[in-house]
């Protein structure tokens, strides 16, 4: 890895980030609040929230098995998606590479900020051709973006072509690990101290069934969390949220039910839609959803919009043709799936 000052843009690098009133006075105890122009009444509500997240993180700690030093909280995935960016891409002059058909949000912040966007396509079967990604690479590729599994094929790719990756290119490599909960893989996370350009990504939308309440999780060296917080809006995780998340944080029994129950579920579906006549081949999944090739999506997909069936249509995406992408869901939406698909005729 290159030195991460010559990684990091040197405005951010220079950057006295701001301090907001809750840093000031941090490690003190205090009753009287008279710092931050807020409102005395509306008590839970009239108070700024901690700006790192302290109480949080330390229970993430515990449970994703990452100091909390090494954690940055995001409004979603997609601001740490967005700091990036922000922290290591100079807008017009660097690049990054990603592989494709992947998470669409890794392009669509490529062009907010400005930045050459390089997709390289998996193989055939959706998995990882490490020497095709490297090659993308050329001297202002500051970032290599891997989603595994990935969005929107399913599949946890190859662990060492990754690790491969992780090694060879000198920059920043983040791993978007959203979907890695509903596999029995050993996270990217565990594994911070072998890769220093390693930022992995989690979220709190899928497995914790809490999409509401726009939680993501970076992880990675305290030096790179460390620019992450300098960058990061003061209160970028309102109190709400964080209350949410401890909550659902002390109900672990309830989360691994759900895991346990969507994985059964994922189990039965997938052979029951690959029988149907309409479905040509169904991809296999370590994530909590699937890639269905049809005999005709865009007809399918519209046929089940009808019934009130909402599944993605994928057919535009690279490698994806006549692809719907389809959610585990309760199994009452399920059945109602099948029973709406066994209806169809073209």
């Amino acid at each position: 890895m290159k030195p991460l000052q010559e990684l990091t843009k040197q405005n951010i690098w220079k950057l006295t980030p701001y301090s907001c009133a809750r840093d000031e006075f941090k490690g003190r105890a205090a009753s009287v609040f008279l710092d931050a122009n807020e409102n005395p009444y509306n008590a839970n509500f009239n108070r700024y929230p901690d700006p790192l997240q302290e109480e949080l993180k330390a229970r993430l700690a515990e449970v994703k098995g990452v100091p909390a030093g090494r954690i940055f909280l995001g409004n979603g995935s997609d601001e740490a998606i967005d700091l990036v960016y922000r922290i290591f891409c100079e807008p017009r002059q660097d690049n990054v590479v990603a592989i494709a058909p992947t998470y669409g949000m890794y392009g669509v912040c490529a062009d907010i900020n400005d930045i050459e966007y390089r997709p390289v396509e998996l193989n055939a079967d959706f998995s990882l051709d490490a020497d095709r990604l490297l090659a993308a690479v050329d001297a202002h590729t500051k970032v290599i973006w891997i989603c595994s599994p990935n969005n929107p094929t399913g599949n946890a790719l190859d662990r060492k072509a990754i690790e491969r990756v992780l090694t060879e290119f000198q920059g920043i490599v983040v791993v978007d690990e959203a979907y890695s909960d509903f596999n029995d893989a050993r996270p990217f996370r565990l594994d911070l101290d072998r890769f220093p350009n390693l930022i992995v990504l989690n979220t709190f939308s899928k497995l914790w069934a809490s999409a509401a309440i726009r939680l993501g999780m970076a992880f990675a060296s305290e030096e790179i969390i460390a620019l992450f917080n300098k960058v990061k809006y003061p209160y970028n995780i309102n109190a709400l949220t964080q209350q949410q998340a401890m909550k659902m944080l002390a109900d672990l029994q309830q989360v691994q039910y759900w895991r346990a129950t969507l994985l059964r579920e994922r189990e039965q579906l997938l052979p029951a839609i690959a029988e149907l006549p309409i479905c040509k081949a169904v991809y296999p999944t370590d994530a909590n959803f699937f890639l269905a090739r049809m005999t005709d999506a865009d007809s399918i997909y519209h046929y089940l919009i009808d019934r009130g069936i909402v599944v993605r249509n994928r057919s535009r995406v690279q490698l994806c043709g006549n692809c719907l992408r389809i959610t585990i869901g309760t199994p009452q939406e399920n059945n109602a799936l099948l029973g709406a698909l066994r209806q169809y005729r073209s």
